[in-house]
C-alpha cells in the first residue's frame, strides 16, 4: 500500500513537472493571470474610468483646459473630444497573451494580426460607462491606436485591420465610429508611426482634448519609448499634476515600452535588499 502511495505521488509529481515545463515558466505568466483573475484589476480600471468621468464637466467647463501637450494657441472654440488608446485601454487582449503562453509562444506581428482579425476581444471594465457619459455630454470619442496597418493576401485594403478593430468594438457594444476621424491607426497615413504625437496634433486642430487614456507612457507623452527607466522617469515627471485630472493611465504588466527599454537580461533591473 505505501509502495502503491509513493508511487502514485511520484506519477503525480511528474505529470505536475510535465504540465508546467513551458506555460507556468513563461515570462507572462502571472501577469496574464493577474489580469485574468483578479479582482484587484476590476477594481483598478473602473476606479480610473469613474475619476476620469467624474471630471468631464469640469473640462468642458474651462475652456483653456487641454490634455494635450501638442495642443497650442486658441483652441478654446473647438468642439471637446477625448483620446483612448485601444489595446489594454478599451479592448482586453489577455486572451491573445494567455494563448502564446498555453503554447509556449512569443509575440509575432503574424499571430497578433490574426488575432485582430477574430475581432474576439473584450471591453476593459469601466471602458463602456465612460465613453456613454462623454457621448451624452456631446464629447467626441477619438481612437489612437499602435495596431499598424499592414496588408494581407488576397484582401485589397490597405489597412483591414481599422475595419476589424471597428467591427469588435461595435460588437462588443461601442457606439458607432467614424473611421475617417475617430480611429487613427498607425501606418494609416504618412508619417502615423509608433509616436502618437502627429495624431494628437492632427486631432487638436480640430478638437480641444479634454483627456488622454491608455495604458502606455507614449499614449501621453513623445520619446518615452527608449532609454533607460532612470530617463523615461525624468521624461514624465513634468507632469505629475495631469495624472488624475488630463491623463487617466490602465494597467498593462504584460507589455509596453516599459518593457522593451530594460535591456538583458531583464532579471538585472530587479532590486533586492541586500
Amino acid at each position: 500500500m505505501k509502495k502503491a502511495c509513493n508511487y502514485a505521488t511520484f506519477l503525480a509529481i511528474v505529470t505536475l513537472l510535465i504540465s508546467c515545463a513551458t506555460p507556468c515558466s513563461h515570462d507572462n505568466l502571472n501577469s496574464t493571470l493577474w489580469m485574468q483573475t483578479a479582482a484587484e484589476y476590476r477594481a483598478v480600471t473602473i476606479a480610473t474610468y469613474q475619476t476620469a468621468a467624474a471630471r468631464l464637466d469640469e473640462a468642458l467647463m474651462d475652456k483653456k483646459w487641454t490634455a494635450a501637450l501638442e495642443q497650442t494657441g486658441a483652441y478654446g472654440h473647438l468642439p471637446p473630444a477625448v483620446i483612448l488608446d485601444i489595446d489594454e485601454t478599451v479592448l482586453d487582449n489577455s486572451p491573445f497573451q494567455g494563448q502564446l503562453i498555453i503554447e509556449n509562444l512569443t509575440y509575432s506581428p503574424d499571430a497578433w494580426d490574426q488575432w485582430i482579425s477574430m475581432a474576439k476581444a473584450v471591453p476593459v471594465p469601466g471602458a463602456h460607462s465612460f465613453i456613454e457619459e462623454a457621448k451624452k455630454r456631446g464629447i467626441r470619442v477619438i481612437y489612437i491606436t499602435n495596431r499598424k496597418c499592414r496588408r494581407r493576401a488576397g484582401d485589397p485594403s490597405p489597412c483591414p485591420q481599422e475595419t476589424d478593430t471597428i467591427h469588435n468594438l461595435m460588437t462588443v457594444g461601442f457606439p458607432e465610429i467614424d473611421p475617417q476621424e475617430e480611429m487613427l491607426l498607425q501606418g494609416e497615413q504618412s508619417g502615423w508611426t509608433g509616436e502618437k504625437s502627429s495624431r494628437r496634433r492632427q486631432v487638436g486642430q480640430k478638437f480641444r482634448i479634454l483627456m488622454l487614456i491608455g495604458d502606455d507612457l507614449g499614449d501621453f507623452i513623445s520619446n518615452v519609448k527608449q532609454g533607460t527607466p532612470e530617463e523615461r522617469a525624468e521624461r514624465a515627471a513634468p507632469f505629475d499634476a495631469y495624472w488624475g485630472s488630463k491623463w487617466f493611465i490602465l494597467p498593462n504588466p504584460t507589455y509596453g515600452s516599459w518593457y522593451r527599454i530594460l535591456a538583458p537580461p531583464k532579471v538585472r533591473h530587479l532590486e533586492g535588499y541586500r
